[in-house]
């Protein structure tokens, strides 16, 4: 075999070094688009997705949608984060959840089909169509959600717990909703026997898993020892075991996700739980940024300009619908209005796999070009702006929920409670203006308070001010 010729070294080594600057590159605009959003007080990650939208097809083109790597990154970055959440788990606290998140993952999907239903009615749609994006909204982003609750500290605490619940049978739902999906173009029969089995075999292994773990003391695998200081083969046999598990669940047709979160189970369940998430977590986190960017990437720019009001109007529906109807059936099922809220809003966009199953339906043709590209539009604008929605809205209801509080103290100490009997109009509204007036003054005077103790005092209370004496001469 003859020797390549230098010319030809040359110009293999200059298109490796181009592809090394376009990955530089990527990695660069990345880093500066999460630097710029923090600096705005936002979610990092919405810079990631900025960046994606930058340098996909609709923005520089450095980055295309087919690009085989970046859609397995983006793949191995979910599977890793449920992974990670596996093992950050407290089974006692999983196990008393999973009732309620069953309860409102199925609330969820009910609720969604209502409205698309509804929809149809007023529009050409199908009844396909109908089912489809029932289907797409009501399913939720487990990475968005999860990022999202770990960046305001309740990913271990009840709204962590409650999401990933839901999340996780959200998860298991994909399966069926993509068989329904394709078998509404005609392309195949549902083989509804097997689809029962499957799902019955995910719930009984997980039921089983955690009746077992929850039973026994902490796993101590023969090797632990071996492995516990050497971080290389931690970390490698680590991802290993996540991926085999995801490959497994794959092949026996159910989600890949399922798999990797019943691998973080067992590890978070034995003595390597803490060095294993040490070695993980910083990968988990690079090969999220790639999801991240992936989403950008799918946002179609061109589509957007040309049907904004429809695309913004869907957008906003979907996030408002969400956020109510997740806290509702949060606090329907019978827990706390703080869990409600951040676990709810936490929620409140469409998920990942709904690509998938909108890319699976169109395939078949159960749904039209137009319906697809929508979908894509609206999902991927939901995912850009639910991390804003939820700093937002956080804070507004924590102010209305604080302001109410200072307005009724107001009411209180102007007329003793005597205000609720006064019969003429003028003299009520006179009161009301008079204490809010007082309210609002006293909040300012906190703000000033707060403000010279910490400067960050509106980003880091995100809503829940401290309670301060009163101003002067109040």
């Amino acid at each position: 075999m003859p020797a390549p010729s230098g010319a030809a070294v040359e110009e293999t080594a200059a298109g490796h070094a181009g592809d090394l600057t376009v990955v530089a590159f990527v990695i660069l605009v990345a880093v500066v688009a999460g630097l710029g959003l923090m600096r705005l007080k936002q979610p990092p990650l919405v810079g990631f997705i900025l960046a994606g939208v930058l340098l996909g097809p609709s923005g520089a083109g450095l980055v295309s949608t087919s690009d085989e790597n970046v859609t397995m990154l983006a793949e191995m970055g979910v599977l890793l984060l449920l992974f990670f959440i596996g093992m950050e788990l407290s089974l006692k606290a999983f196990v008393a959840t999973l009732r309620p998140a069953l309860l409102i993952a199925g609330g969820q999907l009910a609720a969604a089909l209502v409205i698309t239903f509804g929809l149809k009615l007023i529009s050409d749609a199908t009844y396909a169509e109908a089912i489809i994006l029932g289907f797409i909204i009501a399913l939720s982003s487990t990475v968005v959600a999860m990022k999202m609750l770990e960046e305001i500290g309740e990913l271990r605490g009840e709204p962590g717990r409650i999401a990933v619940g839901v999340l996780i049978a959200q998860d298991l739902a994909v399966v069926p909703m993509l068989l329904v999906s394709t078998s509404l173009g005609g392309s195949e029969e549902i083989a509804w026997a097997s689809l029962i089995l499957k799902i019955a075999v995910a719930v009984a292994v997980l039921a089983g898993l955690l009746w077992y773990l929850g039973r026994r003391p902490k796993l101590k695998p023969a090797f632990a020892a071996a492995v516990e200081g050497n971080v290389e083969i931690l970390a490698l046999g680590s991802i290993a075991f996540c991926f085999a598990a995801a490959s497994i669940s794959g092949l026996v047709g159910l989600s890949p996700a399922y798999g990797a979160f019943i691998a973080g189970l067992v590890v978070g369940a034995s003595t390597l739980r803490s060095p294993v998430i040490h070695v993980v977590e910083p990968i988990q986190s690079i090969l999220l940024v790639v999801f991240f960017l992936s989403i950008g990437l799918l946002i179609d720019l061109g589509y957007i300009a040309e049907n904004w009001q429809l695309v913004l109007i869907a957008a906003i529906f979907v996030v408002l619908a969400k956020t109510i109807l997740n806290v509702m059936l949060i606090r329907f099922a019978g827990l706390s209005h703080k869990t409600a809220v951040e676990a709810g809003l936490s929620m409140a966009q469409i998920g990942e796999f709904s690509f998938v199953l909108a890319a699976a339906a169109y395939a078949s043709r159960a749904i039209g070009g137009d319906v697809y590209r929508l979908a894509l539009a609206v999902t991927a604008i939901t995912l850009l702006i639910s991390p804003a929605w939820m700093v937002v809205t956080r804070r507004l209801e924590g102010e209305a929920r604080f302001g109410y509080q200072e307005f009724r103290t107001a009411l209180a100490e102007i007329y003793e409670g005597q205000v609720e009997t006064v019969e003429d109009l003028g003299f009520w509204l006179k009161v009301r203006g008079r204490a809010l007036r007082r309210a609002w003054r006293r909040r300012r005077a906190q703000r000033v308070v707060a403000a010279r103790k910490t400067p960050e005092f509106g980003a880091e209370e995100a809503g829940l001010p401290p309670v301060s004496g009163r101003t002067q001469g109040e």
